[in-house]
């Protein structure tokens, strides 16, 4: 505990953010940064709350409350009102391989099961977290730290993502050595291609990955397991596999009219253009650009609106997002989204505030979806067709969405993002080695043993568990090392 009265004393303060309108004229990260004294003042607000939910890392009503890395967050709070940074990263280390990747990208559900939050506002941990691991990296504290001896046991692990980085940097602090294979032609997976640079600066992600390979993990891009290289002759040639590909296939959308010129998935989008930006600064033309054009964004979550924060950057002319769910309350609703849930209230993305600032008022609209795509005589998208919805529930007590009658509605659309979410993992590597499957077609792989029906071979992350958090990911990267160095050495040095 920083003060005993300090969430009392202080209000909860956030980092300004850049001007919206100004902003989308770049691809620059869109957070300022806040003094260490106000640093200090947020950690001061931390209380000795007796049983801190804001590390418990649990699902809870569809949701995820606390943090699922399971972060000493009043430890490293309470460093930060002292001013002992080192410290609070060797604290955060302890937990999280990468808090540089989730104090910028992680929704926080810390900060929604904070015990501050049920009298007032949550302590600011998300901000804490990131502003110690990059004064770590400021200071030079951050180096490479290669095992002192190898085990001789040969680790592969499939895909790139926080997940199988996670997984790879704690086999490798094990002593083993581990080779990461990924398909793209850079290292990062969804952190890399996927997440654009205005949330996560790419430069942070390679500045990881470089201090990986140095520390001695060896890392193979531009080859596809199950393509290029047979998934056996993987479990043929080492001691252990890890499975970290992600949940890429993304949800099928096929209504009428989706085959149409200007219906595109939403990670074929932003992975053209972030590609494009990486390889030339956009100059190449290797993309889809959203310049000039009515944009539709299908899907209310993370990825839609990412790709309202990219429409905006190409200069398109307009942009809307269409979401199934309602509009949510001001406040939490205390009877149907009580603490320590993560609290389901209204509030703008930075991609929502972009828009507004640009066209005057929020892009979403809610309880609303697509019945059809029309197209002009040559096949190019012209407009959507919708209808609003309500939320039902069946006589089987499912939950279905129920047209409205008469809530019709025609938009203007020359692009339309599909963004919708996944159906789960690829299954090129799970035919190939015939890996049993549960009935979302995730590779089958319990959860606290991470081991398939296949010997040898591991799974992790949204392979497993399907879409999720990347604090979910470095969780499911982290445990499924555990398992595997048990299973190597019959016991670990892993925690």
């Amino acid at each position: 505990m920083s003060t005993p009265t300090g969430f009392m004393e202080y209000s909860r303060q956030l980092p300004a953010d850049r001007d919206p309108a100004e902003r989308i004229k770049d691809w620059e990260e869109f957070h300022k940064h806040m003094s260490e004294e106000e640093l200090r003042t947020q950690g001061a607000r931390c209380m000795d709350c007796g049983t801190p939910y804001c590390h418990t890392g649990i699902d809870m009503a569809g949701g995820t409350s606390g943090c699922p890395v399971n972060n000493l967050i009043p430890e490293w709070n309470n460093l930060i009102y002292r001013g002992l940074w080192r410290e609070a990263l060797e604290r955060l280390h302890k937990t999280n391989n990468f808090p540089e990747f989730t104090g910028r990208i992680c929704p926080a559900p810390c900060e929604g099961s904070c015990t501050v939050g049920l009298i007032g506002q949550p302590v600011t941990i998300k901000t804490i977290e990131q502003a110690i691991i990059d004064k770590g990296f400021e200071e030079g504290w951050v180096v490479p730290n290669p095992p002192e001896k190898r085990t001789g046991k040969r680790v592969a692990v499939v895909g790139s993502g926080p997940a199988g980085l996670a997984a790879a940097a704690q086999l490798n602090k094990a002593g083993h050595s581990v080779t990461v294979y990924e398909r793209a032609d850079r290292i990062g997976g969804l952190l890399m291609y996927g997440i654009p640079s205005m949330k996560l600066d790419k430069s942070v992600v390679q500045r990881r990955v470089d201090l990986l390979a140095a520390e001695g993990i060896q890392f193979i891009t531009n080859t596809e397991i199950g393509k290029d290289i047979p998934a056996q002759q993987l479990v043929d040639d080492y001691d252990a596999v890890v499975l970290c590909g992600g949940a890429t296939k993304p949800r099928e959308f096929n209504i009428e009219g989706s085959d149409l010129n200007g219906v595109h998935y939403a990670m074929t989008y932003l992975n053209g253009t972030i590609k494009s930006f990486l390889d030339s600064g956009l100059a190449d033309g290797n993309y889809i650009s959203a310049e000039g054009k009515d944009v539709i964004v299908i899907g209310g979550g993370d990825t839609g609106s990412d790709c309202v924060a990219t429409a905006l950057r190409h200069g398109c002319a307009s942009v809307t997002q269409f979401g199934t769910h309602e509009k949510a309350p001001l406040e939490r609703d205390p009877i149907n989204n009580p603490w320590p849930q993560f609290p389901n209230v209204y509030t703008l993305d930075y991609a929502q505030e972009e828009a507004k600032a640009v066209f005057g008022s929020d892009p979403r609209e809610f309880s609303i979806m697509t019945t059809k795509f029309v197209g002009d005589d040559e096949g190019n998208l012209q407009e959507l067709h919708t209808v609003q919805i309500q939320r039902m529930v069946d006589e089987t007590g499912r939950k279905i969405y129920q047209p409205i009658p008469g809530t019709e509605r025609v938009f203007k659309a020359q692009m339309a993002l599909i963004a919708i979410g996944f159906d789960g993992p690829e299954q090129t590597i799970t035919e190939q080695l015939g890996l049993e499957t549960d009935r979302r077609s995730n590779v089958k792989a319990r959860k606290g043993k991470y081991n398939t029906n296949v010997d040898k071979v591991f799974a992790a992350g949204d392979m497993r568990r399907g879409q999720s958090l990347v604090v979910w990911a470095i969780n499911e990267g982290r445990e499924a090392a555990r398992e595997v160095d048990k299973y190597l050495m019959g016991s670990t040095v892993l925690v």
